[in-house]
């Protein structure tokens, strides 16, 4: 499991890879109950849920000025949000 875990890149404890064991052996059981299962009658499939789109249709609706929302912005560079870095410091 450390070696599994190594490979991960995960910094365990020992309590947690102990833990971590059960769990994945409990896991390998459970793939090898479904592995006995008769699967013959059952056609192979690439998606377990049906495919459908469940989001609403694009549709063009007024909204508000660009030079409005610009004016809401704590911080701005002409015409662009001005946000701080996320990756250290401004020019790093």
């Amino acid at each position: 499991m450390e070696h599994v875990a190594h490979l991960a890149r995960l910094g365990l404890a020992e309590d947690e890879l102990s833990r971590l064991e059960g769990q994945l052996n409990h896991i390998v059981d459970q793939y090898a109950v479904l592995a006995d299962l008769d699967t013959e009658q059952i056609p192979p499939t690439a998606q377990t849920i049906e495919l459908e789109n469940i989001l609403r249709e694009d549709e063009l609706r007024p909204s508000l000025p660009a030079a409005d929302v610009l004016n809401l912005a704590p911080r701005r560079s002409g015409e662009y949000f001005e946000v701080p870095p996320i990756l250290g410091e401004h020019g790093n």
